[in-house]
């Protein structure tokens, strides 16, 4: 039974909780870096989850509307803890950047300012790109089920499925960098896959505010670039509850702080309603995703047991992998423009190699950058 196993014990929650509270607070850069820290920590450092899992998890988590990083916490707490561990992870993944962002908004609203984080933030950014490409080349090599890219495990390639999922691969990565959306992308991906299936054999008041971030996180699917329209949309147009000034203001907060991006919603919160508007604005525009992943664990178990979703599921996984590798080249076009960028891009992929953890070169990166 679920309680009886050692998974689900006490020690094993607050080891959850303290792991998540970690990630929480040191994964800067966006979703793709959330997700390459998860996997370094779940899969490689820890062996929580396999890498085929977890690479399903996150093509689940793409599916689904809301913040996807923090979808796929829940996902892998619910696996490591069951309906507690499900909402251990996913408040503590959000509680750091919850209490980080509300204190840049308080600073904000004092001073009118947000402080200078272009220095420390360079290096950060770097070490993030290592990250990110770490775990995009280990998400490949799990495609096709080899180890490493040694000659002896190439033949693997020259299938008829691992050569069309590592079309689905590429082309997703150069659609994407043209401009074209996810969610279209994962569907497209989990369509086209299916033909595979025979040859491999298988209102200006707390209730308002609350609302606007609840459909808001109810409905969103992508970026923080589309969590910009949606919220211009709902807080300028709609309502003028917001400048433009002050809106891009709380996206850059999301940005640049660790943790999720939907921790803009703190941010905005607290401009309108102070303390209470940033946790009534935070719990709005998360809870959707503890509601999304719970309602998709009985589908995700049910896709297990059917050939043609688990086929579907791994054209959105090669999708999803894609993604990742244009989010990366997105990213090293704009971060890797200095030699000293470069250089800490460089050593930390090979520390990483070194399995030293991915947070502590993160934080080392940008103190590096803010001192020099």
């Amino acid at each position: 039974m679920a309680k009886s196993s050692p998974e689900h014990s006490q020690g094993s929650l607050w080891e959850l909780a303290w792991i998540f509270l970690k990630l929480g607070a040191t994964s800067f850069g966006g979703p793709a870096a959330h997700i390459s820290m998860m996997e370094e920590e779940f899969v490689h450092r820890r062996q929580w989850v396999s890498r085929p899992d977890f690479l399903e998890l996150l093509a689940l988590s793409n599916l689904i509307p809301g913040p996807n990083s923090t979808e796929l916490a829940i996902h892998i707490g619910y696996r490591r803890g069951g309906w507690k561990g499900l909402g251990i992870a996913g408040i503590c993944f959000i509680l750091p950047a919850f209490f980080i962002v509300t204190l840049i908004a308080a600073f904000y609203v004092h001073y009118a300012k947000l402080p200078q984080m272009e220095s420390f933030l360079t290096g950060v950014k770097a070490v993030v790109l290592a990250v990110i490409l770490q775990a995009a080349s280990r998400f490949l090599l799990s495609l096709f089920k080899i180890e490493s890219f040694r000659r002896e495990s190439l033949h693997t390639l020259r299938s008829r499925s691992s050569l069309f999922t590592l079309l689905l691969v590429v082309i997703s990565a150069l659609l994407h960098s043209a401009g074209m959306a996810e969610i279209p992308l994962l569907v497209a991906g989990g369509i086209l896959a299916l033909p595979l299936l025979k040859t491999n054999g298988r209102l200006w008041d707390a209730g308002g505010l609350f609302w606007v971030f609840f459909k808001v996180g109810s409905v969103l699917f992508g970026s923080g670039y589309v969590l910009l329209s949606f919220l211009k949309t709902e807080l300028i147009e709609k309502r003028s509850w917001l400048t433009e000034t002050q809106l891009m203001d709380a996206i850059a907060v999301g940005q640049f702080t660790p943790g999720p991006v939907f921790t803009t919603a703190s941010f905005i919160g607290y401009l309108l309603q102070g303390p209470t508007g940033a946790v009534i604005a935070t719990v709005g525009i998360f809870l959707p995703a503890f509601v999304f992943v719970a309602l998709s664990i009985p589908a995700y178990r049910w896709m297990k047991n059917s050939e043609a979703l688990k086929q579907f599921l791994q054209g959105v996984v090669a999708v999803s992998v894609g993604l990742l590798f244009s989010t990366l080249v997105q990213l090293g076009r704009d971060s890797l423009t200095t030699p000293l960028s470069w250089g800490i891009f460089l050593v930390s992929l090979v520390l990483l190699r070194r399995r030293l953890p991915s947070a502590a070169l993160i934080l080392a990166g940008g103190i590096l950058t803010l001192l020099l």
